[in-house]
């Protein structure tokens, strides 16, 4: 949410660009994880997911970078975001890196598994006069 409101005090000419993109990217990063999460049954998927994770939080680095050169950013603040999001990453990574603890049949992350029951229906017979 920081990044939200500290795009409100970018230029207007940078709202249709790079307000625009630090926001979705930043957002994305979130998204991404919270898809990722839902999806760590399958191992493959979870990792393509924070891989996009990973790749929106680089590229909202970029966007901060250019933040920081057009003069939108403070040093500090872009300092601290930056820091932010190089922690996120290593997060990333490393949950990729150890994907099968996150997955799979791992009791400590994944729910029971539904059951189903299901009953044999009598056979339909049509009646003839």
């Amino acid at each position: 949410m920081e990044i939200f409101t500290l795009g409100k005090g970018f230029p207007a000419e940078e709202r249709y660009s790079l307000t625009d993109q630090i926001r979705r990217s930043s957002r994305s990063v979130c998204a991404n994880i919270a898809e990722g999460w839902r999806k760590r049954r399958y191992q493959a998927a979870f990792v393509s997911k924070l891989s996009d994770a990973d790749t929106e939080a680089a590229e909202t680095e970029v966007h901060l970078d250019f933040a920081l050169s057009c003069g939108y950013l403070k040093p500090e603040q872009h300092a601290a975001l930056r820091d932010d999001y190089d922690h996120v990453c290593r997060q990333l990574r490393k949950m990729m890196d150890d994907a099968p603890s996150w997955c799979g049949n791992n009791d400590r992350v994944c729910e029971s598994p539904a059951e189903y029951f299901l009953t044999p229906s009598a056979p339909q017979t049509t009646s003839q006069p």
